[in-house]
């Protein structure tokens, strides 16, 4: 495997998401963000630059407002903050829009993002699918990821087959999705992880339900 050039993206790892409405479900939140402490320390020690992101939706608004407790970054994450994380506050669920990660990136030449927060059905997926037009290769870690279960009139899912299926096709073809562990033996390495494509997953799909009816 080629050598990666990455930073780790801590996608809105703010008090929203540990109660209230918006609590991650899948994998449970406390675990999750053990994974994403450990990351951390790991790209501390591996000389990993790291990004800190912050969702913001205005000071009206019920969520995500600035001018209120939900908005801050959990404890644990804020204790390990220092001067050299690069913060970016942003209004769309894309890391990179409206903001200047991509400037960013570019001036530092890395090539490659790994994303660590929340929430999989949402800024997650929406971030590793908007790298593919910057040319900006994206690894997702997925037990440092979390998903809630929604229901609305297009019909409903739990929270464990939201997060698993967005894994599974976050491989296909727009991440390498790995757990923690794996991507700290990759940077300290310096190697790459391995994703999927399309075709290949496409065809392992169809003999596995083959197989099965």
């Amino acid at each position: 495997m080629t050598d990666a050039n990455r930073a780790l993206v801590l996608v809105d790892i703010q008090q929203e998401y540990f109660d209230g409405r918006l609590t991650i479900q899948h994998p449970p939140v406390d675990r999750s963000l053990a994974r994403v402490t450990a990351a951390i320390d790991a790209a501390a020690a591996a000389g990993v630059p790291v990004v800190v992101v912050q969702h913001t939706a205005g000071d009206d608004a019920p969520v995500f407002n600035p001018t209120t407790v939900g908005f801050a970054l959990h404890p644990d994450i804020e204790a390990r903050r220092t001067s050299d994380w690069t913060p970016i506050t942003k209004r769309f669920s894309s890391v990179f829009a409206g903001t200047d990660l991509v400037d960013w990136a570019r001036r530092h030449e890395i090539d490659t993002v790994t994303l660590a927060g929340y929430m999989t059905n949402n800024c997650i997926i929406a971030s590793a699918a908007d790298a593919e037009m910057h040319g900006i290769q994206v690894e997702v870690l997925s037990d440092a990821t979390g998903a809630i279960s929604i229901a609305n009139a297009a019909g409903h899912v739990d929270a464990r087959t939201v997060h698993e299926t967005l894994m599974a096709l976050l491989h296909s073809n727009f991440a390498a999705v790995a757990d923690t562990d794996t991507w700290i033996g990759a940077i300290t390495d310096g190697a790459s992880l391995p994703k999927d494509n399309l075709p290949t997953s496409a065809q392992a799909g169809a003999a596995l339900f083959a197989a099965q009816n």
